[in-house]
């Protein structure tokens, strides 16, 4: 588990908005200012260090500098390498510091990786989303299969040797053939780590206002039964409902996710969390690029609530395979584990969740949903 808070840096621009796609993107316009979107971000990580974190339970950590910075979007593949490397020097960086940045496939769509892995960048998340080009046209994205596995032969050329494919399931009238066909395409690659997660409709996407026919239950389960085994076949640990990693080579961004660790949020739209004196607090900027870069400094602050932080933590600490150890509970909560004893005590009896650390069984993590049932207020 990681002590120090983490930074995740938001490019809010894309070539397009993909169907399913409910994060914080805007079509990419030949105007933008991309130094002036990197003045806001150092604008907004000066106030935030001297405000937001000032009083920060692990604003000290910070003097040996973040061990995890992740770049998202959006398509971060789209800011110019020599302003992240601007950026990033700007920045107290652990010697070790794992660095990743998503990348979309699409030779328009990224410079040379060489210039990334300069810039400092050391891990690509590539978005692979499919091996069909069926299924990636009725997904709205902008490169071929052909794409991917050129974008990966180039990123390993480059000399990046931490690279993750993030892989959708689930989709469109997908077959269990199908699905397994784009697991074995993306495990072909060799990639050191493998996203694979289940397309849900959001709200206030295109797919929600127009929803495509998806897989019935019964082949959603054939599908990620048979993955499950597929990828543990070849070497991949599944460490969180949907990451799986060859030879620990976890992302540990997430994991200070999971472990509801604190992180700087940049950029617009960024979100971010810190735990004080006070309490625990949600930070949030502006989501409009344009709003963001007039007043880069303009944070909004919540305060998550006592009753709200038992969820909030379950939401994510039960989504790692092995969870945490009780005490993480009380560590990130300021809560007491006899504050919930009663409600994990029902759960550990109906076979869902370990009776002395706070995970879930194999049962429980299959039924999520009903296990955090148990913390809504």
């Amino acid at each position: 588990m990681l002590n120090n808070p983490g930074l995740y840096v938001h490019f809010p621009w894309c070539i397009k908005k993909c169907p399913y796609c409910d994060f914080n993107s805007h079509p990419l316009k030949n105007d933008v200012d991309q130094q002036r979107y990197l003045n806001s971000l150092l604008e907004d990580w000066q106030e935030q260090i001297t405000s937001t974190f000032a009083d920060a339970k692990d604003t000290q950590s910070l003097d040996i500098g973040f061990k995890t910075v992740f770049f998202g979007g959006g398509t971060p593949s789209l800011f110019k390498p020599h302003l992240m490397a601007i950026l990033l020097n700007e920045l107290p960086l652990a010697p070790d510091a794992e660095i990743t940045m998503e990348a979309n496939p699409g030779t328009q769509e990224y410079t040379d990786f060489e210039e990334y892995l300069s810039a400092g960048i050391n891990r690509l998340s590539i978005g692979a989303q499919s091996f069909q080009n069926s299924q990636l046209e009725k997904l709205g994205r902008v490169h071929n299969r052909d794409e991917t596995i050129a974008a990966v032969a180039k990123a390993k050329s480059a000399g990046f040797t931490n690279i993750n494919i993030d892989l959708m399931w689930g989709l469109p009238g997908q077959s269990l053939e199908d699905a397994l066909f784009d697991l074995e395409s993306a495990i072909s690659l060799s990639p050191q780590h493998i996203s694979w997660y289940q397309l849900t409709i959001e709200a206030k996407t295109e797919f929600a206002k127009r929803p495509p026919l998806l897989p019935i239950d019964g082949i959603l389960a054939e599908i990620e039964n048979a993955g499950n085994v597929l990828l543990a076949s070849r070497g991949y640990h599944r460490y969180e409902i949907s990451a799986y990693a060859k030879d620990g080579a976890y992302c540990h961004h997430n994991i200070n996710y999971w472990s509801f660790g604190d992180y700087v949020g940049l950029g617009a739209g960024a979100h971010g969390k810190v735990s004080n004196a006070r309490g625990v607090l949600r930070t949030q900027k502006a989501s409009q690029p344009r709003l963001y870069q007039n007043k880069p400094r303009q944070t909004s602050y919540q305060t998550v609530t006592k009753s709200q932080l038992t969820l909030e933590f379950m939401m994510n600490a039960l989504r790692l395979i092995d969870g945490t150890d009780i005490q993480t509970f009380t560590e990130k909560t300021g809560l007491q584990w006899q504050s919930i004893q009663p409600q994990w005590e029902a759960l550990a009896q109906q076979g869902l969740v370990q009776t002395n650390r706070c995970s879930t069984t194999e049962l429980g993590l299959r039924y999520l949903d009903t296990v955090l049932e148990k913390f809504v207020s």
